[in-house]
């Protein structure tokens, strides 16, 4: 296994200077950067191995086909699902939620129903389910957060019901980082009768993730947060109710048998999987897992968090600055939201990256936490295990020079 010194050397994007500067990426919670195996698979499907995927009785098509579902069984063993059948390759985290919405919340919320969510949602995982109760005539729910943002069980407990069909909430937030106790409230949602969806997007690059221990229903993530091409993502759904539900796109691949008035479907998960798929981002994710599985999820959060009770102790000792979130970080995942008192965030991230600096600043596709934090946008860090802390000492340094920039 590769120490995290020997890491950053299969990241060649992160050998450049910005602005005369080196390189400090913190922006993994937008998009990761990509090793040289990721990339290699990738051109390695475009140049030896390029075909579609279930059609063809050609060599290429069967090596591609071959590889595009290696990379499937992958995905399922990564996240201990119960087979690779459960497993359904999408564009990414917010197509994933839209087919649940779209399918299995079509089928299953009437009027007056009720779907349950928090003020942590990105808005991924909060305008589906808002347009289907719209659509629907059922009602939005929300779960109250901790001062600090997390959330209890107390306090999901407190909004569910009789009418509860649906409960869909983030598994670690994008912008106050905190990790919700799944398991805990799988439970506590099924004796209600009501399924379970997890947005995991910020959670599965970082942490080990098992659905089955968790015993979530629904459960979404992208691949290009975890090392992936873009155009790449994961609904992972229990076969049972992934049996029931109907497809929500229509056409090739997806088809057993089409008669003139009428057409059946192909079984789980190729149902769900219409047209072309990304073929090469695909396998290009089977290789970013075998990158992932080989170091170890268990060694990656820990170094994580080891890079993030740091960069929150250096940032606590600067004057004017808020931190979002809990200031312990065994009880966050990877990143810190934050502001400068008297400097607008979009303002902090261009002088970092004068220094070469990369953060996020905006609202975080989370307005509705926005404006529960008080605050029209924030700045973020967001760590991944290239980082190091070397890195975060660059970025303090910009945060003072952002101070002195402005005069405060």
């Amino acid at each position: 296994m590769k120490n995290f010194a020997q890491i950053r050397s299969d990241f060649t994007i992160l050998n450049q200077e910005v602005n005369e500067k080196p390189l400090v990426y913190l922006d993994n919670a937008a998009t990761s950067q990509k090793p040289k195996q990721v990339i290699d698979a990738l051109s390695r499907y475009y140049t030896e191995d390029n075909a579609n995927v279930h059609r063809g009785v050609h060599t290429l098509a069967g090596r591609a086909t071959d590889a595009f579902e290696a990379a499937r069984a992958k995905v399922a063993k990564f996240i201990s699902a119960k087979s690779s059948s459960e497993i359904i390759f999408t564009r990414g985290t917010t197509t994933a939620l839209n087919l649940v919405a779209d399918s299995y919340g079509e089928s299953n919320v009437g009027q007056g129903d009720e779907i349950v969510i928090s003020y942590l949602e990105h808005h991924s995982n909060l305008i589906p389910w808002q347009q289907l109760a719209k659509r629907k005539g059922a009602t939005l729910r929300y779960v109250e957060l901790e001062a600090d943002g997390s959330i209890t069980l107390e306090a999901v407990r407190s909004v569910l019901s009789e009418k509860t069909k649906i409960v869909a909430l983030a598994h670690v937030s994008n912008v106050m980082g905190v990790i919700a106790p799944l398991k805990e409230i799988a439970e506590l949602v099924h004796e209600f009768g009501a399924v379970l969806v997890a947005d995991g997007a910020q959670a599965v690059p970082h942490m080990p993730v098992s659905v089955t221990d968790l015993d979530v229903d629904f459960y979404a993530f992208s691949g290009h947060k975890m090392l992936a091409p873009t155009g790449t993502g994961i609904l992972y759904g229990k076969r049972e109710l992934l049996e029931r539900m109907e497809p929500t796109e229509f056409g090739g691949e997806m088809i057993d048998f089409v008669e003139l008035f009428d057409s059946t479907w192909k079984e789980i998960p190729w149902k769900f999987e219409a047209g072309t798929p990304t073929i090469g981002g695909e396998i290009a994710l089977g290789a970013a897992i075998d990158y992932l599985s080989e170091i170890g999820m268990e060694n990656i959060h820990a170094y994580e968090e080891e890079l993030t009770a740091y960069a929150l102790s250096e940032m606590q000792k600067i004057e004017g600055l808020t931190i979002y979130g809990p200031l312990d970080a065994r009880k966050r995942c990877g990143l810190v939201t934050f502001n400068l008192d008297g400097i607008h965030p979009h303002d902090v991230a261009t002088v970092l990256d004068e220094e070469g600096v990369a953060v996020r600043a905006g609202h975080h596709c989370a307005q509705p936490l926005m404006k529960w934090l008080g605050v029209q946008s924030t700045a973020r860090a967001s760590f991944y295990l290239y980082n190091t802390k070397e890195e975060i000492d660059v970025f303090i340094r910009g945060l003072q020079l952002t101070k002195e920039y402005f005069g405060l």
